[in-house]
């Protein structure tokens, strides 16, 4: 049996290979050199560690967590940029370092909620470094109206939404929740943070309620637009929001499903709890 008869064609794994690849390309960052860091030592470039989260939910498949949220707002001008946490110098075990975090929602959020699958080594995820934070639209999207209304680098703008009450795909149920596909805080370094935006009347609804996911959703939405980084927590692939076919199978047709190993996840609930970070480099 060759290795391109080894999965069955309808799960969508014969792109295992070059959905890894692509992965790691998009990153910028070797996925590989990343897993050899030990989380027990603190490099020159500090963080890491147990690191309390919030993440879409993860459903099914081998994926250990969901995928962390990204908190964003709308400026005055209804473009979409992502919040970034509060910086301060900290010294651990004789190590000074910065640190970006802040209470958010319930939640104490950090930007080491972003450094595992190499990303750890973007330049995006230095708590000091400076960006306007603005999501940006990528080239080549998965979704028509995307490539049709926006060029790669645009601004993502809350009207870019239009429809989102009853956008549908073809794709699982219309309605659900109107996509974009972006990038945060990776222009001019290395590693690219690949993030997803979803608008959705789920969001609006859920920010409503009087409970711990819905006092984080309050906090880390806008609008009913909510963002999350889009590295799946298994192998490092970047999933799709209701961009397969295959996802019907694993009843993700109206969610997140990751092709190279049947990890599913749900945008619209989150999740809290703790992973290990991995340290920052120096």
């Amino acid at each position: 049996m060759t290795m391109s008869d080894k999965y069955p064609s309808e799960s969508g794994r014969r792109r295992f290979v070059k959905g890894v690849v692509g992965s790691a390309a998009l990153s910028g960052v070797g996925v590989g050199g990343a897993a050899t860091i030990d989380i027990a030592t603190q490099p020159g470039g500090g963080g890491g560690g147990p690191t309390q989260f919030a993440a879409i939910q993860q459903l099914g498949g081998p994926a250990p967590r969901g995928m962390p949220y990204i908190p964003l707002e709308l400026d005055e001008e209804g473009f979409l940029r992502g919040i970034w946490p509060e910086v301060e110098t900290v010294t651990q075990e004789g190590v000074t370092y910065d640190v970006a975090e802040m209470e958010l929602g319930g939640q104490t959020y950090s930007s080491a909620w972003y450094q595992y699958c190499g990303r750890q080594n973007a330049g995006g995820v230095e708590p000091s470094a400076e960006f306007d934070n603005y999501f940006r639209a990528i080239g080549s999207p998965s979704y028509d109206w995307q490539a049709d209304e926006l060029d790669e680098g645009d601004r993502i703008h809350i009207d870019d939404f239009e429809g989102y009450e009853d956008w549908g795909n073809g794709l699982g149920d219309d309605g659900v929740g109107k996509p974009a596909e972006a990038t945060w805080r990776s222009e001019g370094v290395e590693g690219q943070l690949p993030v997803t935006l979803i608008r959705s009347t789920r969001v609006e609804e859920l920010a409503q309620e009087d409970s711990p996911a819905g006092n984080w959703i309050e906090a880390a939405s806008a609008n009913g637009v909510i963002a999350y980084l889009n590295v799946c927590t298994h192998f490092c692939c970047v999933p799709g929001y209701k961009d397969s076919e295959s996802a019907a199978q694993y009843d993700a047709e109206n969610g997140v499903y990751c092709q190279c190993h049947q990890s599913t996840y749900d945008p619209f609930t989150p999740e809290f709890g703790t992973f290990i970070a991995l340290p920052r480099p120096d």
